[in-house]
């Protein structure tokens, strides 16, 4: 195996490590702070970005890692951050000619679930409207952002109908809140069941705005309620959100099950990480406690299965959670004890125990590759790691 001794090598390979906001790199953008080179092909590298928080850690962490551990002598990467001065924030506006730099309005935003199906009628906006409401059940700071534009149904399953949200003194919008979630969807700037009639470009627009012009605040989930489908918003999505993880909903029968499996050969090509599925309606309980499996069975499972991720729940058809979509109140804080608020409450914890612990004080070292007998300590005098650029 070769000694790497050249930074400039190193500085070439972090070229293909881009912003998702700026779209550039972080070379081009002189965010390559310091590259130490030490024994044995290990390295240190420092990049420094514009703004504390960490919406997209864990892109930057393996970008980084990745491009400099396939140079050939690499065998440990060790990746830390710092925070840009004023004088060179100031030298980056200039070079990208802009007044300002992004803010980050998701950076307190613990976890963002794109929830999606890739058809219709299989219940995805109930189950997320439910689902928001058990996680701040379970003392969750929760939002939901309906980013199924055409289709937008949540303002109504949680009673907030067409109520125009305020704008805060910084020029941010601030979501409605209800059943102690913070909501917003593009039902809240039209009237009451308006259809809305957009291209592409128009929702990129929108949903960007969603995410970047929206004061969330801190939040430990952020719920993304996705169109049918595969197209223009689940890759806008991708492309803002990288750090996202997708959860599929499919009902049991076969046809339902090989559409959903549409959307996660989607989220692959995109890289969102598939974090579970939910079968929803799968089956239904008469009152004398009769069971039909109307829908089929199995088929959560077996989508589960084939893509090695776990079933977080199967929620029975009940008339209760039709009844209380419509009325605007999720069924999980009216109704604790029915089959389905049940089912909704297990997939709700199961959210939480595949969601990614807190941040720690300092950035954990990334492997990518076992060739040395131990982790060298970081060089003395880093600056706390954990900060990111902000995303679009």
């Amino acid at each position: 195996m070769g000694h790497v001794t050249n930074e400039a090598e190193i500085k070439k390979a972090l070229e293909v490590v881009i912003d998702p906001e700026l779209h550039r790199s972080i070379v081009e953008l002189d965010m390559v702070r310091s590259i130490e080179i030490g024994a044995n092909g290990v390295i240190d590298i420092t990049v420094s970005l514009t703004t504390p928080g960490c919406p997209i850690k864990g892109h930057f962490q393996t970008a980084v890692a990745e491009a400099a551990g396939a140079i050939e002598g690499v065998t440990h990467v060790n990746v830390y951050f710092d925070v840009l001065n004023d004088s060179q924030k100031a030298a980056l506006q200039q070079k990208l000619g802009r007044g300002s730099l992004p803010d980050g309005a998701l950076a307190q935003v613990a976890n963002v679930l794109c929830i999606g199906s890739g058809k219709g009628g299989v219940g995805k906006s109930t189950l997320t409207a439910n689902l928001a409401a058990a996680l701040a059940g379970e003392g969750k700071k929760v939002g939901v952002l309906d980013a199924d534009v055409w289709g937008y149904s949540i303002p109504r399953m949680y009673g907030l109908g067409s109520t125009r949200p305020p704008v805060s003194a910084e020029r941010k919008i601030l979501p409605l809140e209800a059943h102690g979630v913070k909501v917003m969807s593009i039902g809240f700037f039209l009237e009451e069941d308006a259809a809305v009639v957009w291209r592409g470009p128009m929702l990129h627009k929108a949903l960007t705005q969603f995410l970047q012009d929206v004061d969330w605040g801190a939040l430990d989930f952020l719920l993304i309620d996705l169109p049918p489908g595969t197209g223009d918003v689940s890759m806008t999505l991708a492309q803002l959100l990288p750090q996202a993880k997708f959860v599929i909903v499919t009902t049991p029968q076969a046809t339902a099950q090989k559409v959903a499996r549409r959307s996660a050969e989607m989220a692959h090509k995109v890289s969102l990480e598939i974090g579970g599925v939910i079968e929803n309606m799968s089956g239904f309980t008469t009152p004398s406690g009769e069971r039909y499996a109307i829908f089929g069975e199995g088929g959560g499972k077996e989508l589960a299965d084939e893509l090695d991720v776990p079933l977080l729940g199967k929620v029975p058809l009940t008339m209760p959670l039709r009844e209380h979509a419509d009325s605007g109140t999720p069924l999980v804080i009216e109704d604790s004890g029915d089959p389905a608020s049940q089912a909704i409450h297990q997939a709700a914890r199961g959210l939480i125990a595949m969601s990614r612990p807190p941040a720690l004080p300092v950035l954990p070292l990334v492997e990518v590759a076992a060739a040395v007998p131990a982790v060298p300590e970081a060089p003395a005098g880093r600056k706390p790691a954990g900060m990111s650029l902000p995303m679009a």
